[in-house]
């Protein structure tokens, strides 16, 4: 309520920046702390019901490629239905190379991620740390280059109110770039967890699974966005 309901409202609809950002201050420390927590609990203790967490994240894994359908939908109905050249005027020229080099760091961090659960499997503790570590950074890596192109286009003036690819190419790849950010800091808190107390393994593999699954989804936004 804190961090979305209220300074949404505050801002749009009271129009008081000073009360949004108010409201914001105090909901984002509590979501950091509640998922803190929550992150803590599932990568340290016993689950109750055995086994139920690959279970848990397939559903969330549904629900999550509902959502990137419906945001495909979007993009394919601006695609289809538009009349002359697309993208369209005042777009200006998007870099091909970097959506495959950022393709590469995504794959390498599944690989990695991959090889860290293996060591984990074998009670290789500071194997899994080191490829864990590199699966951060390459995360990371990812991140900076979406960034980097973001600041780029922006000062060239390609903003999500530019034209109906704008807004397209923004909410596609920010919700990815969103999805990677979250990944990310589940490594985090793997690492901390390891390095303090015992991991629990269902909890890695969970992580591994959804890392994966942002993998994919990111062969589907490059492909639509970039090269269509």
């Amino acid at each position: 309520m804190f961090l979305v309901a209220l300074p949404f409202s505050s801002y749009f609809v009271y129009h008081n920046k000073l009360l949004a950002v108010l409201f914001a201050g105090i909901g984002a420390p509590l979501v950091l702390a509640g998922i803190a927590k929550w992150i803590q609990e599932g990568a340290s203790q016993k689950m109750a019901i055995d086994n139920v967490s690959p279970i848990g994240i397939g559903v969330f894994i549904i629900g999550e490629i509902l959502i990137f359908i419906g945001l495909f939908a979007s993009y394919w109905t601006l695609r289809l239905s538009a009349e002359g050249a697309w993208p369209p005027a005042g777009t200006p020229h998007i870099d091909k190379v970097l959506p495959l080099v950022m393709t590469v760091l995504l794959v390498a961090s599944s690989m990695t991620y991959h090889t860290a659960e293996t060591k984990l499997d074998a009670d290789d503790e500071a194997g899994f740390i080191k490829w864990l570590v590199a699966s951060i950074i390459l995360g990371v890596l990812f991140l900076g280059c979406t960034t980097y192109e973001y600041s780029h286009l922006s000062q060239a003036g390609f903003n999500p109110g530019t034209n109906q690819y704008s807004a397209a190419f923004y909410t596609l790849t920010g919700f990815h770039a969103a999805h990677v950010l979250l990944g990310v800091l589940a490594f985090v808190s793997i690492l901390i967890a390891v390095t303090r107390i015992r991991i629990n393994p269902l909890f890695v593999t969970v992580v591994g699974i959804y890392w994966h699954f942002v993998d994919v989804v990111w062969f589907f936004v490059a492909s639509q966005v970039y090269f269509w």
